[in-house]
């Protein structure tokens, strides 16, 4: 790519950011309407091998030719394209609306040693390339090898059948022919061919061939959700049987200890969780780190369920680049949310750097994610890979999260203090800490943290595979309903599972439970990083330095904001349960 093309590409993707901001779902590029005769543009994408599906490149890294026709009447990227590796680049064939092309060549190219290698290459590896025509994907591959005699052949036509429904295009087929052997001194003549068919498709199903509802709608992907839900009715009803029934036994042991008289009460054997009753509201330690978690857990919770709600409404997957444009959007929309809850819980741990906890709170996670992207952006300008971020999109981020993400974070900031800033504990908290007594070894709050996040996993296990499925093997998911329903069960699980983690580590006189619960919460997010170790050896043939970084890398960020949110589901349900069991019961 030239640097004129890349200060280009630059300039449109700044120019754009704030209309990928204000218009996420939609595509710009025009109204998917066309007249008679009218233009219509078949982009070319990305190339590379089948088995490592996110190692692409620019289609024209390899020695094809492009088109005669030089100029388009539009040009149109968005930010979460560029982010994505989507490297959209004009094929140079004339193509109009309902106007047939007989098959027609339009250039040529002779194999020298350096193209031949090239080719032959790409043949070996089972290179595919994709393309896109008014935002429909097609793929096809770039040549076959014969193996009775070693011989490597290029397809060098391509037959495009384009099904239309008035003035919208529906459908597009590709058949790729004319082998052409490759061998040294050969000279390739490349052709295309179009024919325009009318099609019954409505506009609005034209991506249903796409879905694969075979492997989506699978019979055992509803039995996992039916499981799960299953799971949660048991875990709800078993921990409120268990608990009440249990502190409704403390409650009349601690309403018996209040009858006697002092003496007699410091005798006693006195045990249990009433005990940690002047401490159990203490500052855990690092309390800006953890208001800073928790915070960034509401945001991503929010994101999470916002991003779904619009993916079930708006069927996201029909436009190149806007889910990951919605979510954008919405990440930086949120951030008075991150500000508000962690500013408030700040506060009420007494902090006063309330400034740097801003700060940090604001750009904890995009700069993870943007160190992990840097690194793997390194490694892929190394291999020159479709999917390293130009210039122009890391300012456009970097834009974002100084000119909009910092500032909503310090209104939420503000507001969280001012509004929700005082502690209002049931208890008072002792000036001296009290001793922590030994206690067996599966009580230890590390065991607990390990434990926690067993029955969460568990519970989101089965559509993990789904999701990584779709991801890694280019399957477009589509069934958020599914996902919005696993959301909601992995939150109530996650909470009923912290709750019982802290009532055992209360009721062991461990008065250390706002850093165990998240913890327990956020070890989900470990087991999830384990299943994915487990996927790229076991159901996937990726390969490759710049493939396994990309993947663990990609695997990391997703487990550390699933980390962050389950953690901050546990926290939440915990601190509520134990400000009502310790409000309920008088302490004097």
């Amino acid at each position: 790519m030239s640097n004129h093309h890349i200060r280009l590409r630059s300039v449109t993707i700044v120019l754009t950011i704030l209309l990928t901001i204000i218009n996420q779902t939609q595509s710009d590029e025009h109204d998917h309407k066309y007249e008679d005769n009218d233009e219509v543009v078949l982009w070319m994408n990305t190339v590379g091998p089948y088995p490592n599906r996110q190692e692409t490149y620019t289609y024209f890294s390899l020695p094809f030719c492009p088109g005669p026709k030089k100029t388009i009447s539009h040009y149109h990227e968005t930010l979460a394209e560029a982010l994505q590796g989507v490297e959209l680049v004009f094929s140079g064939l004339d193509i109009d609306f309902k106007a047939n092309v007989a098959k027609t060549p339009y250039c040529h190219v002779t194999l020298s040693e350096e193209k031949l290698q090239a080719f032959i290459y790409a043949v070996k590896n089972y290179y595919w390339y994709e393309m896109y025509i008014d935002g429909l994907p097609i793929w096809g591959v770039v040549g076959e090898h014969d193996e009775t005699d070693n011989s490597y052949y290029l397809y060098t036509h391509k037959k495009f059948d384009i099904g239309y429904n008035g003035n919208q295009i529906v459908d597009v087929n590709l058949t790729t022919d004319g082998k052409a052997k490759l061998e040294l001194g050969t000279k390739l003549e490349f052709t295309y061919e179009v024919n325009w068919k009318k099609s019954s498709i409505k506009f609005e199903h034209r991506f249903d061939k796409y879905l694969d509802a075979s492997f989506f709608q699978h019979r055992i992907h509803w039995f996992s959700i039916f499981n799960s839900f299953m799971m949660v009715i048991f875990l709800v009803g078993l921990v409120s049987m268990i608990l009440m029934r249990t502190l409704r036994k403390d409650y009349a042991r601690y309403s018996k200890d209040e009858d006697i008289d002092d003496m007699e009460r410091d005798l006693g054997d006195e045990y249990g969780w009433k005990q940690v009753h002047g401490d159990v509201f203490r500052n855990p330690s690092y309390p800006m780190m953890l208001s800073i978690l928790i915070g960034t857990g509401y945001q991503i919770a929010s994101v999470t369920f916002i991003v779904t709600i619009f993916a079930i409404m708006g069927e996201l997957y029909t436009e190149r680049g806007s889910l990951l444009s919605t979510a954008m959007f919405v990440y930086a929309a949120t951030s008075p949310i991150n500000g508000y809850f962690g500013g408030s819980l700040y506060a009420q741990y007494g902090g006063r750097n309330w400034i740097k906890q801003m700060f940090l709170s604001a750009f904890f996670h995009p700069s993870i994610i943007c160190g992990t992207a840097f690194l793997i952006n390194f490694i892929a300008i190394y291999y020159h890979a479709s999917r390293a971020i130009p210039f122009g999109s890391m300012v456009a981020v970097t834009c974002i999260c100084l000119f909009v993400i910092l500032p909503l974070t310090l209104i939420g900031t503000v507001l969280g203090r001012n509004l929700s800033g005082q502690s209002n504990y049931p208890c008072r908290v002792n000036a001296v800490p009290r001793p922590i007594p030994e206690k067996k070894w599966f009580m230890e709050p590390e065991m607990i943290v390990l434990l926690g996040g067993i029955l969460p996993f568990g519970s989101i296990f089965i559509e993990m595979y789904f999701i990584f499925t779709s991801f890694w093997a280019y399957k477009i998911y589509y069934v958020y309903g599914f996902m919005l329903l696993v959301f909601l069960i992995l939150s109530v699980v996650t909470v009923c599972v912290t709750i019982v983690c802290t009532y055992f580590l209360l009721n062991a006189e461990d008065y250390r439970w706002q850093w165990t619960s998240f913890m327990a919460g956020a070890s989900t997010a470990g087991y999830v990083y384990l299943y994915s170790i487990y996927y790229f050896f076991f159901k996937t043939k990726m390969y490759g330095l710049y493939q396994t970084v990309f993947y663990f890398g990609h695997m990391a960020l997703f487990c550390l904001a699933l980390g962050l949110m389950c953690g901050t589901f546990g926290y939440l349900g915990t601190s509520a349960f134990v400000r009502k069991i310790y409000s309920t019961v008088k302490i004097d």
